[in-house]
């Protein structure tokens, strides 16, 4: 069974929409926090955020605060830049996944390019490797890729699970499942773990959980917090672990 990562990205989505200035002292809702703990309590097994660089949801006091107070591993999603990597020093969570990242996109689109920018990566994964941070890099299911994420030292790649997530067709899905099972296993076989994450939903995660092999965390944010609308975050994220441990579930429209 994969563990669940929850992104909670879309809970300070929601808070900024409302709260741009809560920095300055207003009462923020929803709280960050309090839904990581909620998920902690519901079982989740870490808490993944994204600091974007343009700071559209999670802040850097968000990054902070969960570092300190939830129990179960942080993973910090961010870009590969000299100032990420000092705000990752700082805070020093659990684990840094590596990510492209566009100011014009409305989600991270695609994987990391660790092939085309190895030394770079190096010096950075170095730096985060000295504080005790491991490394994850957000890469689409490419063997060179995987490849060049273990040059890079990494621990762990995160397969990019979009194109799978958005196929219309279940010959495009099969065609990606058998690509991300090729790559989940090369990069087992090189000593990485395996992670994977973007667009995956009920609908679909019991078919990739089948198909690709050696998974270790599924990191999913918006289809959990999107359920959550209707049935409570804590149910939302009982019914996706329901899912991942192989019992059967189908999401009624309520």
């Amino acid at each position: 069974m994969p563990e669940l990562g929850l992104n909670i990205d879309h809970v300070a989505t929601l808070r900024e929409a409302r709260y741009r200035d809560w920095k300055a002292g207003l009462p923020p809702e929803p709280n960050v926090l309090a839904a990581a703990r909620l998920a902690e309590q519901a079982g989740v097994d870490a808490i993944t955020v994204h600091l974007r660089e343009d700071r559209r949801h999670i802040q850097e006091a968000d990054v902070r605060e969960l570092s300190r107070a939830i129990l179960i591993p942080l993973n910090l999603e961010m870009a590969a830049t000299p100032a990420m990597t000092r705000q990752a020093l700082l805070i020093k969570p659990e684990e840094v996944c590596l990510v492209p990242e566009g100011r014009e996109e409305v989600t991270t689109e695609g994987g990391l390019d660790v092939l085309a920018d190895t030394a770079r990566l190096k010096s950075i994964v170095r730096k985060l490797h000295s504080a005790k941070i491991e490394v994850s890099a957000f890469i689409n299911a490419d063997l060179a890729q995987v490849e060049a994420a273990h040059r890079i030292g990494a621990q762990t790649v995160e397969l990019h699970t979009g194109t799978y997530a958005n196929a219309t067709t279940a010959g495009a899905r099969r065609k990606e499942l058998a690509r991300h099972a090729r790559a989940a296993a090369h990069a087992h076989e090189a000593g990485l773990r395996v992670n994977a994450g973007h667009g995956l939903h009920y609908s679909n995660v019991r078919e990739y959980i089948e198909d690709v092999p050696h998974l270790h965390t599924l990191n999913i944010g918006h289809s959990i917090i999107s359920r959550a609308l209707f049935v409570g975050l804590e149910q939302a994220i009982r019914e996706m672990l329901e899912l991942l441990s192989s019992r059967e579930f189908a999401p009624n429209a309520d």
